[in-house]
C-alpha cells in the first residue's frame, strides 16, 4: 500500500493512494524532488525535508494522517549505515532474504540509510515486524518509527536509488472494515503486552542491534557494567550501526588513530589551546569512542593529552562515555572516508616514491579533487591513478561542451581533449574503462533512445514498397560513436548534433589503426587534429547515397593501447602533422614482474556522485572566466620556452604550447566541478600538474621521432650550407668546433646527426671519443 503525502490548496496535509508503478516513477522523479535529492545529500536539511514523501503503513481511507487506525498489510522500516560501503552491504543482504521478510520495495535515503517495505504478517504489530526484519538481516533498526502515520522522504526512483520493487505493493488485500478490526486487534497486543519483543526493543532505547539472532544493545548488553559506562576490560568488538568495527592496536580499519585525530583537529579550528581545552577534547572523546568500542582503556591509549594530566583525560573519556551511544557521526564517517581515500595505498606510494618520475598523482591534489574527479580514483591503486584521471577528463570536457573559456592569448576556447592510455597486455588498463563507463551512462542513456528511432527508420524505410515514398530521416543526435565509425557516418552524427560534442571510447588503439585503411586514418588524423580546436571539416560527393557537407568538428575521444600499437599509428612520416602535440598522454605503470594489483570498489553513492558531476558539467553553459588558471598556464608555458632556449630543445618548445592548453582545459573542468565562484589554489596546482603531465608524456612517446624528423628536414634544407661549413672546419675537429659555426643554434642531436651523415658519406673518420679527422675527397 503506498499513499502519497502532499499539501493541497488550503494549505492542508493530505494523502492520496498510488495505484500503479507509472504513477509512482513520476512523483519520484519530478525535477524538483530530483533537485531535491542532489541538495540534501549535500547537507541540506530543509531539502531533504522537502522530499516527496509517502506513508506505507496505513490504508487512510480518509486521506488525512492525523488519527491513524487502519493499518496497512505492509509496513515500511529505515536502516541506518555508517558509510557508503556498509549500504551496499546491507542492500544486498536485505535482497538475498527478500522471500523471508516479505519485501516489496527498497530504496535509498536521502543520506547513509535505506528504506525497505515489507509485508506484515497479521495480527502482529509494525513494531514486531520490524525486528523481525532486523533479527534475520542483522542490522540495527530505530524503535521509534513503527507509528502508523510514519512518512518516508524518498528519493528518485532512479536505478541507483530504487534497488528494488514489487508490483504486489500497489494493491491493498485488506478492506477498510477488516483493516479496523485489525487495529482493534493490534492495540489491544500492544496496551496487554502480548508482543513478543526482545529486550531491548522498545522505544526507550531508540536503536536496536541485532546480531546473531539474538538482541545486542552497546550500552546494555550482558557484557557492560550495570552503571551503564563503558566497559574497560577486553573490549574486542562492537557493531554500531549494522557494521562492526574492529579495534587494531593503534588503528581502525587500517586507518592510524593519530591520522583520525590529526584530520578531527584541522576540521574543528585546530588542537585546543588553554581555556577550551576541556570541551575540544570531550567532544572528540565521543566521537572516537564509536570507533574504539566504547573502550576507556583503548581511547586512553590514543587521547591527546594537550597539557592535561592523565587524571584530567580520563575524568574526560568517563564523561564523554557515560552519553547515550548514538553510533559513528557524520564528521567521522567523513573523515574516516576522506582518509581511506587519500591513505588507503600509502605502502604502495612508498615503494615508488623513488622511480615515479612525477608520474603519481601527488597526495595534496589528491585530497582536494572535486566531486566526480575524485570518485574516479577511488579503490585505484595510486600508481595508476593519474591514467585513470587522464581517461575520464575528455569525457567530462563532452558533458561540458556548452561552455567556453578564454585562454592566456585571449581567443575563446571550448574544451577539446583526447588521451591514449599505453600499457603492456595485461597492464591493468580495464581500470580506466570501469570508469570511462561510469562517466558515459547519461550519454548511453540518451543514446539507446534516439537509436531506437533510427532503427525503426531503417525498418520502416527497408519494408516501404516499391511506389511508396520514404520515410523522412528523423536526424537523430547519437553522441557517443565506436572509433572505427566511418567518415561518413561522423559527418552525419555531426551534422545531427546540435553543436554537442560527440566522444568515442576504444578499447584497443591497434583495432583503429587495423580497420582504417590510408587514406581513411589520413582523414582521421584530420578530423581528430581539428576537433582540438572545433576547426571546419567535410567532404563533397555527387551522390545521394554518400554523405556530404561542412561541419564544425566537436569530437573528444579516449583510447588504450599498447606501445606497439602507438609507434604504428605515428611514425616519421606524419609526427609532424600536429595530432602528436593535441593528445594528453598517460602510461600504466610497469607491470613486469609486479605483484597482482590490488582494487578497491566503488559504491552506489560513489557512483552516483560521478552522476552528480555529470549533471553539474551538464548544466554549465557561458563564458567561464578563469583569471588565476590563465595566469598560471601563461607563467608556466613562459617557463618552459625560457627552458627550451637554453637548451635549443626544438620538441620541447613544440610540444609545451599545447600541452599548456591541454592543462588550462582540465583545470576549468576541475574548477566547474568544484562550485566555487572563483578558481580555488587547490585548481590552479591540478591544472599545472596536468600540463607537466602533459608535456612529459608527449615528449617520451614523441619526443624522438620529431626530433629526427626535424633533422632530416633540417639536413635536407641545409645540406648545401652544412657543405659549406665542413670546409670551414679544421683538418681535426670535435662536436664543439661544429657547434661554434652552426652559431650554437643547433641541439646537440642535430649536430650528431650532422656528423654521421658525414661518416656514412666518406667525409669524415672517428679518432676517438670526441674528434673527428676529415678525409680527402
Amino acid at each position: 500500500m503506498i499513499n502519497y503525502i502532499y499539501i493541497d490548496g488550503s494549505g492542508h496535509k493530505v494523502a492520496r493512494a498510488v495505484k500503479n508503478r507509472e504513477e509512482y516513477f513520476a512523483l519520484r522523479n519530478s525535477v524538483q524532488n530530483r533537485r531535491n535529492m542532489m541538495l540534501a545529500r549535500d547537507g541540506d536539511d530543509k531539502a531533504k525535508m522537502n522530499l516527496v514523501q509517502f506513508n506505507y503503513n496505513d490504508l487512510l481511507p480518509d486521506g488525512v494522517l492525523k488519527g491513524c487506525c487502519h493499518p496497512a498489510s505492509t509496513f515500511a522500516g529505515d536502516v541506518d549505515c555508517n558509510n557508503q560501503k556498509a549500504c551496499a552491504e546491507i542492500a544486498q543482504r536485505l535482497l538475498d532474504l527478500k522471500q523471508e521478510i516479505g519485501l516489496m520495495e527498497l530504496s535509498r535515503s536521502a543520506r547513509y540509510g535505506l528504506h525497505y517495505v515489507c509485508l506484515r504478517k497479521k495480527g502482529t504489530t509494525i513494531l514486531e515486524n520490524q525486528v523481525r526484519v532486523a533479527m534475520l538481516t542483522k542490522t540495527e533498526m530505530d524503535t521509534s518509527t513503527h507509528d502508523l502515520q510514519r512518512v518516508m522522504f524518498t528519493c528518485t526512483a532512479d536505478d541507483k536509488e530504487l534497488l528494488f520493487l514489487d508490483d504486489r505493493i500497489f494493491d491493498e488485500p485488506l478492506t477498510v472494515e477488516e483493516s479496523a478490526k485489525e487495529f482493534e486487534t493490534l492495540k489491544k497486543r500492544e496496551e496487554s503486552g502480548e508482543e513478543e519483543l526482545p529486550e531491548g526493543a522498545k522505544k526507550v532505547n531508540k536503536h536496536f542491534i541485532a546480531i546473531d539472532h539474538s538482541p545486542l544493545n552497546i550500552e546494555h548488553s550482558s557484557n557492560a557494567p550495570a552503571n551503564g559506562q563503558c566497559s574497560t576490560v577486553n573490549v574486542q568488538s562492537q557493531t554500531v550501526n549494522g557494521q562492526s568495527s574492529m579495534v587494531n592496536g593503534q588503528s581502525f580499519k587500517g586507518l592510524p588513530y593519530s591520522s583520525i585525530i590529526s584530520e578531527w583537529w584541522r576540521r574543528n579550528g585546530g588542537e585546543p589551546a588553554a581555556g577550551e581545552r576541556n570541551v575540544k577534547l570531550h567532544k572528540l572523546a565521543v566521537n572516537l569512542r564509536a570507533i574504539c568500542d566504547n573502550n576507556k582503556e583503548q581511547l586512553l591509549a590514543i587521547m591527546p593529552k594537550c597539557g592535561l594530566n592523565e587524571s584530567e583525560i580520563k575524568d574526560i573519556i568517563s564523561s564523554a562515555c557515560k552519553e547515550n551511544p548514538k553510533g559513528i557521526s557524520r564528521m567521522m564517517t567523513s573523515i574516516i572516508d576522506y582518509l581511506t581515500l587519500t591513505i588507503d595505498h600509502a605502502d604502495e606510494e612508498m615503494n615508488d616514491e623513488e622511480d615515479n618520475d612525477n608520474t603519481t598523482l601527488p597526495v595534496a591534489i589528491k585530497r582536494s579533487l572535486p566531486i566526480g574527479l575524485k570518485e574516479s580514483v577511488i579503490g585505484v591503486p595510486t600508481n595508476m591513478q593519474m591514467p585513470v584521471l587522464c581517461a575520464v577528463l575528455p569525457i567530462a570536457a563532452t558533458y561540458a561542451d556548452l561552455v567556453s573559456v578564454r585562454y592566456c592569448d585571449g581567443v575563446e576556447q571550448k574544451l577539446g581533449l583526447m588521451s591514449i592510455i599505453l600499457g603492456d597486455q595485461a597492464s591493468g588498463k580495464s581500470v580506466c574503462k570501469n570508469a570511462v563507463d561510469v562517466w558515459k551512462r547519461q550519454l548511453d542513456e540518451d543514446d539507446a533512445l534516439a537509436r531506437k528511432r533510427e532503427e525503426e527508420w531503417k525498418e520502416r524505410k527497408k519494408n516501404r514498397k516499391a511506389n511508396e515514398k520514404a520515410p523522412e530521416d528523423p536526424k537523430v543526435l547519437i553522441r557517443v560513436l565506436p572509433v572505427t565509425v566511418s567518415c561518413s557516418t561522423l559527418l552525419k552524427r555531426f551534422k545531427n548534433s546540435c553543436d554537442h560534442t560527440l566522444y568515442s571510447f576504444g578499447e584497443e588503439l591497434d583495432t583503429l589503426r587495423k580497420t582504417n585503411g590510408a587514406g581513411s586514418w589520413s582523414s582521421k588524423y584530420d578530423i581528430y587534429r581539428l576537433s582540438f580546436d572545433r576547426g571546419e571539416w567535410g567532404q563533397d560527393y555527387n551522390s545521394d547515397q554518400a554523405e556530404s557537407g561542412v561541419v564544425r568538428v566537436a569530437y573528444n575521444w579516449t583510447m588504450l593501447g599498447t606501445y606497439g600499437a602507438m609507434r604504428k599509428c605515428f611514425k616519421s612520416d606524419n609526427i609532424e602533422n600536429g595530432l602528436s602535440s593535441r593528445i594528453l598522454v598517460a602510461e600504466m605503470p610497469d607491470s613486469s614482474f609486479a605483484k597482482m594489483p590490488k582494487f578497491g570498489k566503488r559504491t552506489l553513492d560513489d557512483e552516483a556522485k560521478i552522476q552528480e558531476a555529470v549533471n553539474i558539467l551538464r548544466k554549465a553553459n557561458g563564458l567561464i572566466d578563469t583569471p588565476r588558471l590563465r595566469k598560471a598556464i601563461a607563467d608556466w608555458v613562459e617557463e618552459k620556452r625560457v627552458e627550451a632556449a637554453k637548451d635549443i630543445d626544438r620538441v620541447k618548445d613544440t610540444y609545451r604550447k599545447r600541452a599548456a592548453v591541454i592543462g588550462f582545459r582540465c583545470g576549468v573542468i576541475f574548477h566547474l566541478l568544484s562550485g566555487k565562484a572563483k578558481e580555488s589554489q587547490q585548481c590552479v596546482d591540478f591544472a599545472l600538474l596536468m600540463a607537466e603531465y602533459c608535456l612529459k608524456g608527449q615528449i617520451k612517446m614523441f619526443g624522438e621521432t620529431l626530433q629526427k624528423q626535424y633533422v632530416e628536414t633540417v639536413a635536407n634544407i641545409n645540406s648545401k650550407q652544412n657543405g659549406l661549413i665542413f670546409d670551414q672546419l679544421p683538418p681535426i675537429f670535435s662536436i664543439d668546433d661544429l657547434r661554434a659555426l652552426k652559431d650554437g643554434m643547433c641541439k646537440i642531436d642535430s649536430l650528431r646527426m650532422i656528423i654521421s651523415r658525414w661518416l656514412h658519406d666518406g667525409w669524415i673518420k672517428k679518432i676517438n671519443q670526441k674528434q673527428w679527422k676529415k678525409v680527402t675527397l
